[in-house]
């Protein structure tokens, strides 16, 4: 099935009237800020000249511009500046002292380099709310290290649950870390604008890739947690493969499936669903769900792999949809965007582009809420609004 158009939403949203100046570049500050902008906020990217976001050339493309650009820079106006010469920097001056919310991405020690840092942004508005986004922090001994996503996970521990194997961890097929960073980003402008609302006061976000994940890591950590505690571990939660009803399986046609049997009354369920009565623990409790099931652990993977090597991937999962019991195809990306759930959560959009003509991007989630300004506008060109420098003493407030 294709991927339909998302409806109209509201015309306004939560955040309109508020200006942000958007200094980061490739995935956490730009996808923070399309979001603030998906929310209503005026959203004015700033590049480098020539060259601009690196994101720009990410493989592959539309007709002439990047996918992942298009997909993390819309519903904002867009600038260039070269905050190494002084007119450029009185010209970032002035957009400060005009804006509500600062996001940026520079390494530690750039912003005051450039004279773009919080320091100088609460001079020129008191109660800015500047929002620095970095891989781990300006403070600790990672803080210099540039901030990107695998060099990120792989302190975090999360990347570290089969070292006692002896095959290298793989590297991560998504980018934890960068969403990680994102979405403590966007809760915390929000939270920042909502204070400001009563105490009519800005603030400094520092916000880590690093953290952000880390505190996201409380199943990874839990074992490490208990014993840094002085707690004896004898067992663990288990969620990743070792358990034979939560792991992964090949399909007769050479695809995989994604098997989640752990709760008794599932497990039970498939049991009598396959005629395998005999798999089923009358003395199995809460306690066991997460375990890789002791003696029993062979006995149920066979009974799993031999059910799912005898059928084809989707001729299993439509049996297995029509009972209710959560085995779910492994889908590539290009089943997941055209895949029947994606159309009817109306998870794609269609955007119509200046030069890229009709293209689909992923919708925002909470667009069916009501809680966006509609169909998002698309990622501007390098400068394409440059006229804004001229504008700067009677700044506009809708977005062009």
């Amino acid at each position: 099935m294709n991927v339909r158009e998302k409806p109209n939403a509201v015309a306004s949203g939560a955040l309109s009237g508020i200006r942000v100046l958007d200094f980061s570049r490739m995935l956490p500050g730009p996808w923070c800020t399309q979001m603030l902008g998906d929310f209503g906020a005026d959203v004015i990217k700033v590049e480098q000249p020539g060259v601009g976001d690196l994101g720009r050339h990410n493989q592959p493309n539309f007709r002439e511009g990047s996918v992942y650009f298009n997909t993390v820079n819309g519903n904002k106006r867009g600038i260039t500046l070269d905050l190494s010469r002084q007119e450029d920097r009185a010209a970032a001056h002035r957009l400060i002292a005009q804006s509500d919310v600062i996001v940026e991405s520079y390494r530690r020690g750039v912003p005051q380099r450039l004279q773009i840092d919080y320091d100088t942004a609460k001079r020129l508005k008191p109660d800015i709310i500047y929002c620095s986004v970095t891989g781990f922090g300006q403070t600790g001994p990672f803080s210099d290290i540039p901030g990107h996503d695998l060099v990120v996970q792989s302190v975090t521990g999360i990347m570290g649950t089969g070292l006692d194997s002896d095959e290298l961890p793989p590297v991560p097929g998504f980018q934890a870390a960068d969403y990680a960073g994102a979405a403590y980003a966007i809760a915390g402008v929000m939270a920042a604008l909502h204070r400001k609302r009563t105490t009519g006061e800005g603030c400094y976000l520092d916000i880590s890739m690093f953290d952000s994940l880390f505190s996201m890591s409380n199943i990874v950590s839990g074992a490490a947690l208990a014993r840094t505690g002085g707690f004896p571990v004898t067992t663990t939660m288990e969620v990743w493969g070792r358990n034979p009803r939560y792991s992964t399986y090949k399909t007769k046609d050479g695809k995989a499936v994604a098997v989640s049997l752990l709760e008794a009354r599932i497990w039970n369920s498939f049991c009598k669903l396959i005629s395998r009565d005999d798999l089923i623990s009358p003395d199995e409790g809460p306690e066991h769900r997460h375990t890789v099931h002791g003696d029993r652990a062979g006995l149920y993977r066979k009974a799993i792999s031999d059910l799912c090597m005898s059928k084809s991937r989707d001729d299993l999962v439509n049996w297995m949809l029509k009972n209710d019991v959560p085995i779910m195809p492994v889908y590539s990306p290009d089943e997941a965007v055209q895949s029947e759930h994606v159309a009817a959560r109306n998870m794609v959009e269609w955007m119509p582009h200046p030069i890229e003509g009709r293209i689909p991007v992923i919708a925002n989630p909470l667009a069916s809420s009501g809680l966006t300004t509609g169909p998002r506008g698309p990622a501007p060109s390098l400068g394409q609004h440059q006229d804004l420098l001229s504008q700067t003493e009677a700044y506009p407030q809708k977005r062009a």
